[in-house]
């Protein structure tokens, strides 16, 4: 199995973001020094989440920190960035870290409509903006010259430099959800990362994804390979014990809820309205506390002993899951308990080698 190491921490106020942003350094150093394959960083804006707010420039300090684990970004939010702007800064980033960059892209956050709305746009057109941004970042690293005229961009360049080390550009995973998702992502033959999928839905999930391959016109090799690496998030904390596991992991939760929904509350325009297909009693307010927690741990969560994250993580290899991100970095957990924890998921990573 492959595992990816994936942080959405929160730093509390503006006094705190310095110290939070390297600790988080720290701890992506320390996803290196343990084994895992990967670090994967998260986006988001305004309100202290993701800590570092845009991943790319510290993506680029963390390249200069590490020497073999690849740096992800679980993802990219597509519809707020100008593509060829884009395309330049991965193109640096990819020099930078000698080949090692994987690029996750979305449409942006599906429930914080106020970071839409800082960049002055709304997330009506966010699915065609993407589409459009993600064709034309792909042509400006493939075309030379570059001439286009679009809805929503209208360009010309000679050409891109510094061209990426990993030709013609580095993997572009795309993020999904639904099961149209994955079928339609088989199809297109691209690499694909998810969410908290409860166990349940995983073999189902993969099988679209498998089926969508069928048609896409790779090989069979390929196609294996793509369902294998095909990367599942799950919150992971191991303690001493599993009662103190729990503890402390459903006093970071409880926290980072109340961040979550009082941040959407307050900030998001009073118009809009999210998808009730996406909604979950984590991710839905009118649920209590008590239940959103509960539903987190028991669908997205591998907590407790080292023993009993193997044996969680053996479900999942069961289930046909064969690339694991590793959500340990957590809002309102502190910095020395990720690492001890991180420390302690060092024996799961060697028995899954």
């Amino acid at each position: 199995m492959k595992f990816g190491w994936l942080t959405l921490a929160h730093s509390p106020s503006r006094q705190d973001d310095a110290r939070s942003i390297f600790e988080q350094l720290e701890q992506a150093q320390l996803a290196e020094q343990v084994g895992f394959d990967g670090v994967w960083l998260t986006e988001h804006n305004f309100t202290g989440e993701s800590v570092y707010v845009d991943p790319i420039p510290f993506a680029a300090a963390l390249a200069m920190r590490t020497q073999r684990i690849r740096i992800g970004f679980a993802v990219i939010q597509m519809a707020l960035r100008h593509p060829v702007r884009l395309a330049t800064q991965l193109s640096l980033l990819d020099n930078l870290a000698r080949g090692r960059v994987d690029i996750g892209v979305g449409r942006g956050t599906i429930f914080n409509e106020y970071e839409f709305v800082g960049y002055g746009l709304r997330s009506d057109d966010a699915h065609e903006r993407m589409a459009e941004a993600l064709d034309v970042m792909k042509r400006a690293w493939t075309a030379a010259p570059l001439d286009h005229k679009g809805k929503y961009f209208t360009l010309r360049l000679p050409e891109l430099r510094p061209a990426p080390v990993q030709r013609p550009h580095p993997p572009i995973w795309h993020s999904v959800v639904s099961a149209a998702s994955f079928r339609a992502c088989g199809e297109q033959g691209v690499p694909i990362l998810t969410v908290r999928l409860p166990l349940a839905q995983i073999g189902a999930r993969l099988a679209e994804y498998a089926a969508g391959l069928g048609v896409s016109g790779l090989d069979r090799a390929a196609q294996a390979c793509l369902v294998r690496e095909a990367a599942i998030w799950r919150w992971v904390y191991v303690g001493e014990s599993r009662a103190a596991a729990e503890d402390d992991l459903i006093a970071a939760l409880v926290l980072t809820r109340r961040h979550m929904h009082e941040a959407r509350h307050d900030l998001n325009p009073s118009d809009f309205r999210v998808d009730p297909a996406m909604l979950n009693p984590w991710t839905d307010p009118s649920h209590s506390e008590e239940e959103g927690i509960r539903f987190a741990l028991r669908s997205g969560s591998l907590i407790g002993t080292a023993r009993d994250v193997a044996e969680g993580v053996a479900e999942l290899r069961d289930a046909g899951v064969g690339h694991l991100l590793c959500q340990m970095s957590f809002g309102y957990l502190e910095h020395e308990r990720i690492k001890s924890s991180m420390r302690r998921f060092e024996t799961v990573l060697k028995a899954f080698a």
